[in-house]
C-alpha cells in the first residue's frame, strides 16, 4: 500500500492522520456488490464504522443502503443520499427526538429491540398519523466466537429481544395499528471469520421465522445483520474478506420464502482495510527490560487496541524496505528509502496520560529513531469515528490517495 512516493508526500505532513487508500475501498465495495447482487440480496452499509463524508459518498457510488444506530446518522446518510427509503434505523436506545426525526423523514424500516420501544414507536407514529415499518431485533442465542465485548446476539447481551418474550412481542404487534410489521433483524456479533457461525444462525432464523408464520405474521424482510471479519495480520495479501463464501453460506442455508427479500447490514469488512493511522515516532525510551516507541498518536486516534485489546499490524514506514523503482540506481533509491536494519522489540505508546494509552507490546519493528513515521494498519473501521478530544488533543485528519 505504500510505496516511495506516498512515503514521501507522508513526510511532508503533519501527523497523526488517517491515510484512506480509495483503491482498496473501491475494490472492496465492488467485490461486495458482485456477491450479494448474484442472489439478490440487499446490502446496507454500517454507518457507524466509518462516517468520513468521502468515505460515504464512494459507499452511495455503490448502490449500497445505510444501517443507522442514531438520528445524526440518519441525517447523514439522507444529507449522502443514500435515499430514505434505503435507510434502516437500528440501536438499543433510540430517544424519541430521534424516533421523530425518522418518522417525519419516512425512512424504510425501524429495527426494534424490545417490547416499549414497539409501544412507543406506535405513540409517536400515531401522533403524527404515520405508520412506522418495523422489524424485530431479536437475539438467536448464537455464539459467534469471538471477542466477548462484540458478542451481540447472546440472551447475556442488552441488544435485542430473547425469544422467551416473542409471545410477548405478538401481542404488542397485534395492539399497535401505527406499526407495520415488515421482519425480524439479527446482528450476532463483529469479526466473524468462521462460516459456520453464520449456518447455525440461518438455522435459527428458519426456526424463527417459522414461528412468527404459525401465528399469522407475514415476513418480508429477513434481516441477517451483518459481523464479516477482516484479516488484520495480513492486510496486504488479503485486503478483501471472502464476499463469495459469506453470502453463498445464506444462499444456502437460509429458507428464503418466495417474495421475501434478504439484508445485510456490513460495515467493518466494506472499510476496514482502506485505511492506515499514520503517525510519527517522538521519543525512543531505551530501558532495561523495555524500549519504548512513544508516538504522537495514541487512544485519542485510535482506541480499539485500548478499549478491548484489537490488534493491528504496525509498521515503520520510514525503516521500510523496497525494491528498487525501475529506472532509479541504487544510489538514488537509497536515498528515498532506508535499508531495514537489526530488529528490535518496542512497547509502541501514545502521548495521552492514561496507562492504558498502548497500541501493542513486544513490536518487532526495525531499530526506530525520532521522527520515523509509523503506519497503523486496517484502521478503517472504528478508527476516525471513535476519535475524541481528550486531553484538548487536536481532532485527527484525514488525507486520501486521490489528492
Amino acid at each position: 500500500m505504500f510505496n516511495t512516493n506516498t512515503i514521501t508526500r507522508f513526510q511532508q505532513l503533519e501527523t497523526p492522520f488517517y491515510y484512506y487508500h480509495l483503491d482498496v475501498l473501491r475494490q472492496t465495495l465492488e467485490a461486495c456488490r458482485t456477491a450479494s447482487s448474484k442472489y439478490g440480496f440487499h446490502v446496507h452499509y454500517a454507518m457507524k464504522a466509518n462516517f468520513n463524508p468521502k468515505v460515504l459518498d464512494i459507499i452511495r457510488e455503490y448502490g449500497f443502503g445505510a444501517d443507522c444506530v442514531s438520528g445524526n446518522e440518519v441525517k447523514a446518510a439522507i444529507a449522502h443520499n443514500f435515499g430514505k427509503e434505503n435507510v434502516v434505523f437500528a440501536g438499543v436506545g433510540k430517544s424519541d427526538k430521534e424516533i421523530n426525526l425518522a418518522l417525519d423523514e419516512d425512512i424504510f424500516c425501524f429495527n426494534a429491540e424490545s417490547v416499549q420501544e414497539l409501544i412507543v414507536i406506535n405513540d409517536l407514529a400515531k401522533a403524527k398519523n404515520k405508520i412506522a415499518k418495523i422489524a424485530i431485533r431479536i437475539n438467536p442465542n448464537v455464539d459467534a466466537h469471538t471477542h466477548h465485548f462484540i458478542t451481540t446476539g447472546l440472551d447475556e447481551n442488552k441488544f435485542g429481544i430473547n425469544t422467551w418474550q416473542l409471545p410477548e412481542v405478538a401481542e404488542a404487534l397485534r395492539n399497535c395499528p401505527n406499526l407495520q410489521f415488515l421482519g425480524i433483524h439479527f446482528h450476532i456479533g463483529s469479526q466473524i471469520t468462521d462460516m459456520e457461525v453464520y449456518k447455525n444462525l440461518c438455522t435459527r432464523i428458519n426456526e424463527i421465522q417459522d414461528w412468527f408464520e404459525d401465528r399469522g405474521f407475514t415476513i418480508k424482510v429477513l434481516n441477517t445483520g451483518g459481523g464479516l471479519g477482516i484479516d488484520y495480520q495480513n492486510p496486504d495479501t488479503n485486503s478483501i474478506s471472502d464476499f463469495e463464501s459469506y453470502f453463498k453460506v445464506f444462499k444456502q442455508f437460509l429458507n428464503v420464502k418466495p417474495g421475501q427479500e434478504v439484508h445485510f447490514e456490513l460495515g467493518r469488512a466494506l472499510v476496514g482495510q482502506s485505511a492506515s493511522l499514520i503517525s510519527r515516532v517522538l521519543y525512543v525510551k531505551n530501558g532495561q527490560k523495555k524500549n519504548f516507541l512513544v508516538l504522537d498518536a495514541g487512544m485519542t486516534e485510535l482506541i480499539r487496541p485500548m478499549l478491548y485489546q484489537a490488534y493491528h499490524l504496525i509498521e515503520n514506514l520510514s525503516r521500510k524496505s523496497e525494491s528498487p523503482e525501475v529506472g532509479k540506481s541504487e544510489s538514488e533509491e537509497s536515498q528515498i528509502s532506508n535499508l531495514v536494519s537489526q530488529i528490535y522489540k518496542y512497547d509502541v505508546v501514545g502521548p495521552i496520560c492514561e496507562s492504558t494509552d498502548c497500541f501493542q507490546k513486544d513490536v518487532d519493528l526495525p531499530e526506530s529513531f525520532r521522527g520515523d513515521l509509523i503506519a497503523v494498519r486496517t484502521a478503517g473501521a472504528y478508527g476516525e469515528v471513535m476519535a475524541s478530544g481528550y486531553n484538548l488533543r487536536d481532532r485527527v485528519g484525514s488525507v486520501y490517495s486521490e489528492e
